[in-house]
């Protein structure tokens, strides 16, 4: 059988698949936005979550030994492409995915795997992020949090901040300082179960009238010593690789990035409904049509580049400091749409409440918003900056 005969019978068995199992009422529906802010989905969306957990197929490439897909990335490709075509978007995502789940089959042990793998795959379990802290941010290694060993397990004590999701979060993967004596070689990597007495949560709200970032106490928080991934002490190498994954998919929506919400319409046929078309059916405004046109190919460009840069990463056994370029590169993509979106709303893209104003509109204006956060959150373009300069380009390290 040639290559395209296979890639054909593939995407015959994709397709079948998603007219039996793909409900209809959720075309072009994020079901992960439902879940992501801890309310309960709609029943056709529960079915969709269920069945695709199951199939493997919202975690595609991954090893079916843990609930994966096992697919080949050409296969994995196919189907999204056929999700695509049929108004399907993935509803297993969120940090456990994107982040943990690539790290821990990567650094994790046989029974961290086995436990916490195909959670994920199904889209059971939420998972946040404990990084930040107040007084280590882009100095990520500064961090105070303390894990006391005690003979069966650590003892966990600190503040962590900016833990995006963790009001709604069932776990949260955790840098503990462990030897206070050095740096960056004093840090482990934890599992720390959320529902752990001496927890504390406390939301941060924003700008953008959401609150997906957290403040996280821990007071004398029992961790078992089974939940330490990797070496102790040895938790920056993993840390830097699970920040890898992260940039990368920030990267990845970068044509989305922060233009996740909003109209998620072509731009070009917004601009003709607010603004109307000239005589030759084109946007009727000269210069918008330009820089709209300009965006259109910056965002396909940048998309392909993706593409390339996911496959190279494959090949040479994950992500590369490269992904800091796209990391950068994706958020710039991101906020050039949401603002061209805003100037082709005009006075009804700065709405924020009230009859006035449609829910793309309003969502439009807070997803402008909270895009600005890309620049920041995952490292800050700055910091990107650094990165790309000393392991891209080999300039000298003075740090």
């Amino acid at each position: 059988m040639t290559q395209d005969a296979s890639a054909d019978g593939f995407r015959s068995v994709a397709r079948q698949w998603l007219a039996e199992n793909f409900p209809p009422s959720l075309k072009g529906v994020d079901v992960l936005m439902m879940t992501a802010t801890g309310g309960t989905p709609p029943p056709d969306a529960q079915r969709w979550i269920v069945a695709i957990g199951n199939k493997g197929w919202g975690t595609p490439t991954w090893p079916t030994q843990y609930g994966g897909g096992g697919l080949s990335r050409e296969d994995a490709r196919i189907l999204q492409q056929e999700m695509q075509r049929a108004g399907a978007r993935n509803p297993i995502g969120g940090m456990g995915v994107v982040m943990l789940g690539p790290t821990l089959l990567e650094y994790g042990n046989a029974d961290q795997k086995q436990r916490h793998i195909p959670p994920i795959v199904k889209g059971q379990l939420r998972w946040c992020q404990g990084y930040s802290e107040p007084g280590a941010g882009s100095d990520l290694a500064s961090l105070r949090t303390q894990a006391v060993d005690m003979g069966d397990h650590y003892l966990v004590n600190g503040q962590k901040i900016w833990t995006s999701g963790a009001q709604y979060a069932d776990w949260c993967f955790c840098l503990v300082r462990t030897d206070n004596s050095r740096k960056h070689e004093g840090i482990s990597f934890l599992l720390i179960d959320m529902h752990t007495p001496g927890i504390e949560v406390r939301p941060i709200k924003l700008i953008s009238g959401n609150s997906p970032f957290c403040e996280t106490f821990f007071t004398d928080v029992k961790v078992p010593k089974e939940n330490l991934v990797g070496p102790l002490n040895g938790g920056w190498t993993i840390a830097k690789r699970l920040l890898q994954f992260e940039r990368q998919s920030l990267g990845n929506g970068g044509g989305g990035g922060a233009a996740h919400g909003g109209d998620m319409r072509a731009l070009d046929v917004i601009a003709k409904s607010y603004l109307g078309a000239d005589g030759a059916g084109r946007i009727a405004n000269a210069d918008l049509r330009a820089r709209i046109a300009q965006h259109q190919m910056d965002a396909k460009a940048f998309g392909l580049t993706v593409q390339r840069a996911v496959s190279e990463a494959k090949s040479n056994q994950g992500p590369s400091a490269t992904t800091s370029i796209m990391k950068n590169a994706g958020a710039r993509v991101a906020q050039d749409r949401a603002e061209l979106l805003l100037e082709i709303m005009g006075y009804q893209g700065l709405g924020w409440s009230g009859e006035g104003y449609a829910d793309l509109e309003i969502e439009s204006t807070r997803t402008w918003l909270s895009g600005k956060a890309v620049t920041i959150y995952g490292g800050s373009n700055e910091i990107q900056n650094n990165i790309i300069a000393k392991r891209i380009l080999g300039l000298l390290d003075h740090q």
